[in-house]
C-alpha cells in the first residue's frame, strides 16, 4: 500500500536506499548475478535509518505522516476490522455528507455501529467527500446513527480523521456550530459504551463532535488538536510558516495528548507509518477496539454515563492567579 511516488521530506535519506535496494533485486534477477551479501547490507542499512528516522520524529513530521495520501482512512480500516457493513445514508434533514460514513456492522460477530470521517484519493473523490470536512448534515446523521446505536443497545465506535468541520457560508447558514454543540451534549448521555480513534487528523470541534467517548484512542502518528498548526501560525506568528513552531507548541502529539489525559491510548503503527501496511495496521487498532469494548461492556449504564462526564470534566488545568497580582 506504499506509494512510491510521495516522499517526505525528512523520508528522503529513505526512499534512496530503497532505491538502491531494488536496483541490486533486479540486477541480480535479470542478470543472474550473485548480489545477496550487497542486498543483505542495503537491507540492514534500511531497517537502521528506519529507526533512526521514525523514533524521532518531530510534531510537525507526524502531522505530515497524519496527512500522508495513501495512509488508510476510514472505509479501509471498516472494510479489514468489521463484516457485514451496511452504510447508512442523510441526516432526515436536509441531505447526505459524504465526509461522514457509517452504519451497522459486526466485530468478530457482534453488533455495532461504527462511524467515520472519510477523505478522497484524488480530486474527484475529495471533492465528493468535501476533503473530509464534515458539514452539519454530517454530524447530524451521525447523531443519528448514534441514537439508533442506543435503541438496540449497540456499542458505538467512531473513527476520527478530519482537518476540522467545513467552515463554509452554506454550513453557517445550516447552523454547523449548533449541529456539533448538540452530538457534544446527546453524546455524553448515551447509554451504551463509546469508543473513539483518532485515525489521522484529528482538528477542533470538527472531531470533538463526534469524540465524546468513554475512552478515546489516537494511532500513533495522529494529532489531535484545538487547531491546525497552520491556522495557530497564522493566528500567532502571522505566518502560516511557522506551522512547525506551532506544532510544537500546541503539545498535540500521542504522547503530550497521553500524558494530558486528552486521550486513554496510542495505538502503534507499523514502522514508517499506517500506509506502509494497511492489513498490520488495522490489525493492531481492532485489538486495541475490542479489548476496550470488553472493559467498557462490564460498566453498568449509570457507572458509564457517570465516568464519562468525569473524564471530560477532568481535562485542563485552570490556575486564578488574580489575587497573588493584587495583593
Amino acid at each position: 500500500m506504499e506509494d512510491a511516488t510521495y516522499t517526505l521530506e525528512f523520508e528522503k535519506p529513505l526512499r534512496e536506499l530503497e532505491k538502491q535496494l531494488h536496483t541490486l533485486e533486479t540486477v541480480s534477477t535479470e542478470s543472474k548475478v550473485d548480489v545477496a551479501k550487497e542486498i543483505e547490507a542495503i537491507v540492514a542499512k534500511i531497517e537502521k535509518t528506519k529507526a533512526d528516522i521514525y523514533s524521532n520524529l518531530t510534531a510537525w513530521q507526524r502531522v505530515q505522516l497524519s496527512r500522508h495520501p495513501k495512509r488508510p482512512y476510514s472505509l479501509d480500516y471498516i472494510e479489514r476490522i468489521f463484516t457485514e457493513f451496511e452504510e447508512l445514508h442523510g441526516d432526515r434533514r436536509f441531505r447526505e455528507d459524504a465526509a461522514v460514513v457509517g452504519g451497522p456492522a459486526f466485530l468478530d460477530g457482534e453488533p455495532v455501529m461504527v462511524i467515520g470521517q472519510q477523505k478522497g484519493r484524488n480530486t474527484k473523490e475529495n471533492l465528493k467527500r468535501n476533503f473530509g470536512c464534515p458539514h452539519p448534515e454530517g454530524y447530524r446523521k451521525a447523531m443519528r446513527l448514534m441514537e439508533m446505536a442506543e435503541k438496540f443497545k449497540m456499542p458505538i465506535i467512531t473513527l476520527i480523521d478530519t482537518p476540522g468541520a467545513y467552515p463554509g457560508i452554506g454550513a453557517e447558514e445550516r447552523h454547523v456550530a449548533e449541529a456539533i454543540a448538540v452530538n457534544i451534549r446527546d453524546m455524553s448521555a448515551l447509554k451504551v459504551p463509546i469508543v473513539t480513534v483518532v485515525i489521522g487528523e484529528g482538528g477542533s470541534g470538527g472531531a470533538l463532535g463526534m469524540a465524546v467517548a468513554d475512552e478515546v484512542m489516537i494511532l500513533e502518528n495522529g494529532y489531535y488538536s484545538v487547531i491546525s498548526p497552520e491556522g495557530c501560525a497564522a493566528i500567532l506568528w502571522k505566518d502560516r510558516a511557522a506551522a512547525p513552531q506551532a506544532a510544537e507548541a500546541l503539545k498535540f502529539s500521542p504522547e503530550h495528548l497521553s500524558k494530558f489525559g486528552v486521550v486513554d491510548q496510542v495505538i502503534p503503527e507499523p514502522t514508517g507509518g499506517a500506509h506502509r501496511d494497511y492489513d498490520a495496521a488495522a490489525t493492531t487498532l481492532k485489538a486495541a477496539i475490542i479489548k476496550s469494548l470488553n472493559k467498557l461492556k462490564k460498566k453498568s449504564v449509570t457507572k458509564l454515563l457517570n465516568d464519562r462526564y468525569a473524564r471530560f470534566r477532568k481535562l485542563g488545568e485552570f490556575t486564578d492567579d488574580s489575587e497573588a497580582a493584587t495583593s
